[in-house]
């Protein structure tokens, strides 16, 4: 199936989780995760199963002033 992975589409097996996703990014910890905008905490990433067209973004933080 197909998903956004920071606006990126990505194809994933139709039993994917975020967590699945998340691992096939290219992202280092540590960032935040939302799936379709709603913040998803880390200990739910792998109970967290993907459906078409979700749409994950990793966010880093910024440092510095």
């Amino acid at each position: 199936m197909e998903i956004l992975l920071n606006g990126r589409p990505l194809t994933v097996p139709a039993s994917a989780t975020m967590a699945d996703a998340v691992s096939a990014s290219d992202i280092a910890p540590p960032f935040a995760a939302a799936l379709n905008g709603q913040f998803v905490p880390k200990s739910a990433h792998a109970q967290t199963r993907l459906s078409p067209g979700d749409r994950i973004d990793l966010v880093q933080p910024v440092t510095g002033g």
